[in-house]
């Protein structure tokens, strides 16, 4: 039976994840915890986040859970959510400027204001609701996912500078940015899959389904 670890850094919709991956796969043992040994001896690990990037790296670094997550990434299948994702590029522009766990090379910035979309619509900020997300290369955890189908986001900082080669899909808002990311064992989305219904508990059942290596993705 597949173990599936959710970092608990006292950050994070953690009750809504664990309930959405158990919903995703019944028969997986699903545990959140900060306990060192079981993240780094669990099949599958996700690591969620909401909130302030500075807050999220100093409880990473005041409890070791960075070094956790850096040694997890080395061979067993990550998954970051949200606030996870932008932590593991390596910086984000919020909070004055914050050095991330660079994982993933890119970093983070804000969306501009006093943009418009196609209709003359001022962009509000955060981008906060549904949008469609549009796949650009393979990942295991678009498999039996509609090509454009809709997730929900929350947020007001987004990913930059990521190489072609580890954007698995953009969203527009007005501007296309990465909002999916696959870096070898390791992939991450921007927006929330336990907040998306049907396609977030397919997309989870997708990430548990994947033994990390390049071999097993695509998507249908």
């Amino acid at each position: 039976m597949a173990t599936v670890a959710v970092i608990d850094y006292g950050m994070g919709n953690l009750h809504s994840i664990e309930k959405a991956l158990k919903t995703a796969s019944p028969n997986a043992t699903v545990i959140v915890t900060a306990d060192k040994n079981i993240i780094l001896s669990a099949d599958h690990v996700v690591f969620p986040g909401v909130g302030a990037i500075r807050d999220c790296m100093a409880a990473l670094q005041k409890t070791g859970l960075d070094d956790i997550i850096k040694q997890v990434a080395q061979n067993k299948p990550l998954l970051g959510i949200c606030l996870g994702m932008q932590a593991l590029l390596q910086h984000s522009d919020e909070n004055n400027g914050v050095t991330c766990l660079g994982i993933i090379p890119g970093n983070v910035i804000k969306f501009p204001s006093g943009t418009y979309d196609e209709q003359g619509n001022t962009i509000k900020i955060p981008h906060m609701g549904w949008n469609e997300v549009n796949y650009t290369n393979k990942n295991p955890l678009f498999n039996n996912i509609a090509q454009n189908e809709r997730f929900y986001f929350v947020h007001g900082y987004h990913a930059s500078e990521v190489g072609e080669e580890h954007t698995s899909a953009t969203t527009n808002y007005p501007a296309p940015f990465p909002c999916a990311l696959m870096c070898k064992n390791i992939v991450a989305v921007q927006f929330h899959p336990e907040k998306s219904q049907h396609a977030g508990l397919q997309l989870l059942r997708n990430f548990l389904k994947w033994d990390g290596t390049a071999e097993s993705n695509g998507h249908a």
